[in-house]
C-alpha cells in the first residue's frame, strides 16, 4: 500500500509542479497584461485534485488517520484555482489581479501542504 500511497503523491506532486510552472513561465507576460491561463494549468489542477481524492482514500483505507480540516481547506482553494482556471481558459489575457490571485492561491495550497502538521 505504501509503494500506491508513494506513486500518488510523485503524481500529486507533478501536478503542483505543472501548475505552478504554467504561472511561473508567464510571469514575464503578466507584467505586460499577456498571461492566460493554459493547458498546462487546467491539466495540472484536474491531476491534483484527482490524486488527492485518491491519496485521501488510500490513506484511510491504510488505517491513517488525517487532518479533515487541513483537508477540505486544500479542497476548497483548488476548486477556486480550479473554477478560474477553467472558465478563464479560453481568454486571450488574464486579468493582472486574477492571475495573482491563482499564483497565490496556489502557493498557499503548497505551504498548507507542507507546514500544517
Amino acid at each position: 500500500m505504501d509503494v500506491l500511497i508513494n506513486v500518488f503523491v510523485a503524481l500529486h506532486i507533478i501536478g503542483i509542479a505543472s501548475l505552478l510552472g504554467g504561472f511561473l513561465t508567464q510571469m514575464k507576460a503578466m507584467s505586460a497584461g499577456a498571461a492566460r491561463f493554459d493547458a498546462p494549468m487546467l491539466h495540472g489542477a484536474l491531476t491534483m485534485l484527482i490524486t488527492g481524492m485518491v491519496l485521501v482514500g488510500l490513506n484511510q483505507a491504510d488505517g491513517q488517520t488525517l487532518d479533515n480540516i487541513k483537508i477540505g481547506i486544500k479542497l476548497a482553494i483548488l476548486i477556486v484555482i480550479l473554477g478560474v482556471v477553467y472558465v478563464k481558459r479560453d481568454d486571450e489575457a488574464a486579468s493582472k489581479p486574477l492571475f495573482g490571485v491563482v499564483g497565490g492561491l496556489t502557493v498557499v495550497n503548497i505551504f498548507i501542504a507542507t507546514l500544517w502538521t
